[in-house]
């Protein structure tokens, strides 16, 4: 069990947010993890974070090897807080050996780059309805898409909470969505991709899709059971795998990790097609290929940011 004990307000953020808990970390950067295109609901409040694990509204800040954390809008039960470490450690995945992960990686200039810029990122376990609802919702959309789709759907479906002057919101539950209207759905921005949140959403409140059964199938039969809902297909699938189930095998591939790929592995090659793509990460980049595709995604995304300021600075 994580050490942990109240401290004296010191900071700005133990004068917003009293009754901090200390958690001591190893190998751990919140601001990358929570940046990094798992989760999108989480919001940057001074030198910290503000979200919700679940449906607990959770205030985050790091200092160096201490993760801070403030719960609720006031002061929880002993009890309550006793077990917010380890939903904490839980959520952020802070037993995972990053130092074997690393060396699992591959020997390559383009895998080093990456896991040197990313150090400390870590794979977020991530409740299993939230993660495949959002990654639904996520379809041929950028970032910051998501988040205001993933906002829109906690501020209509969700539970409001507060922690100090800050509001957060609760994912909502399958069965709310599974009522939703069309009209509520596309006000949420969700566009075409309504109809299929709303068919996965039935599917799972009315347990023929019994997302927590399906822990116990092999990473095969749990891609099929995943493929078979209405909006998802293997990226979609692969980040539920990865992100809900940890099955850190699993390797998503988007518009960014093909762009990868195809430039530092394929170079040569005219034409690779997905099936290749596949094949390849699943021999490549082996047991952890799960964390070497989140630290070449966020590389790729932060590189092109960085690229495209650049350019405007110089215009």
């Amino acid at each position: 069990m994580l050490p942990h004990f109240f401290v004296i307000p010191h900071s700005a953020f133990d004068i917003i947010f009293p009754h901090v808990i200390k958690i001591p970390t190893r190998d751990f950067d919140l601001e990358k993890t929570l940046d990094s295109g798992q989760v999108f609901h989480w919001k940057n409040v001074g030198n910290g974070f503000v979200g919700a694990i679940g449906n607990l509204p959770v205030c985050l800040e790091q200092e160096e090897d201490v993760l801070k954390v403030r719960c609720g809008a006031t002061p929880q039960p002993a009890r309550q807080r006793r077990a917010l470490p380890r939903v904490i450690a839980r959520y952020f995945a802070l037993d995972h050996p990053l130092a074997e992960i690393y060396n699992s990686f591959p020997n390559d200039p383009v895998m080093n780059t990456a896991r040197d810029f990313c150090r400390g990122l870590r794979i977020i376990r991530q409740p299993k309805w939230e993660c495949l609802a959002t990654f639904i919702c996520s379809s041929m959309k950028q970032v910051a898409h998501i988040r205001q789709i993933s906002l829109a759907l906690r501020k209509l479906f969700g539970q409001q909470r507060k922690i100090s002057n800050q509001l957060v919101y609760s994912f909502p539950p399958a069965h709310r969505l599974a009522q939703a209207s069309e009209k509520e759905l596309r006000d949420c921005k969700l566009g075409y991709r309504w109809k299929n949140l709303r068919a996965t959403a039935r599917l799972v409140s009315s347990g023929q899709a019994d997302l927590e059964a399906w822990s116990a199938l092999s990473d095969t039969e749990l891609g099929k059971h995943l493929c078979a809902l209405p909006g998802v297909g293997p990226k979609v699938a692969n980040c539920v795998m990865l992100f809900a189930y940890e099955r850190l095998r699993a390797f998503p591939i988007d518009v960014w990790i093909e762009r990868v790929l195809r430039r530092h592995y394929f170079s040569r090659r005219k034409r690779t097609t997905a099936q290749r793509l596949r094949q390849f990460t699943e021999s490549y980049f082996g047991e952890h290929g799960g964390y070497a595709q989140q630290y070449l995604f966020h590389h790729a995304r932060v590189a092109s940011r960085i690229q495209r300021r650049a350019r405007s600075d110089m215009r």
